[in-house]
């Protein structure tokens, strides 16, 4: 046990959400992690699913997809090593917004949603530094989203004006 504790740490420290967090800060995340290996072509979750999981990608890639009527799964962001992915599970109604489907073998640390809730809700220090990473992972996701977008229906005529609606 005391093995695998030491290698969560590890995995813990070298991944880029962590960076910068307290001691104890890492031992909430370290009381609620887990180690799980998911074969390419498996999904650890689908949109609308309960957001019971968080996950920091340790090796392999993860797609995230939105599943889009006849047209299957659009991908929107590839993560791999030291990304994020299941950030729903800090925002009601704790529902997935995207399918994510390994896209080969992947080693992930797995954290428990219910209890990262309540230990930001009981540590507001804690909780803001939670808030304010996954916020940033969602700013990424959110720019990710806007590429595929203008890759799917950008302007097609090179050198013609694309009009932009400000939104008040």
């Amino acid at each position: 046990m005391a093995d695998t504790l030491e290698n969560l740490k590890s995995d813990l420290l070298q991944a880029p959400f962590c960076e910068g967090l307290s001691k104890e800060h890492l031992e909430i995340l370290l009381g609620c992690a887990h180690e799980e290996r998911i074969l390419k072509g498996r999904f650890l979750f689908h949109e609308g699913a309960t957001a019971d999981e968080f996950y920091i990608i340790v090796s392999g890639r993860v797609g995230l997809e939105l599943d889009c009527p006849n047209r299957g799964g659009l991908g929107i962001q590839t993560c791999g090593a030291g990304d994020v992915v299941g950030t729903s599970w800090v925002i009601a109604p704790f529902l997935w917004r995207f399918d994510a489907k390994v896209l080969e073998d992947s080693r992930l640390l797995s954290m428990d949603a219910a209890i990262l809730r309540e230990r930001c809700r009981v540590d507001p220090v804690f909780g803001y530094a939670m808030l304010e990473r996954i916020a940033q992972v969602k700013a990424e996701r959110l720019d990710a989203a806007r590429l595929q977008l203008l890759d799917l229906y950008g302007n097609p005529e090179e050198g013609k004006h694309v009009a932009r609606t400000r939104i008040k």
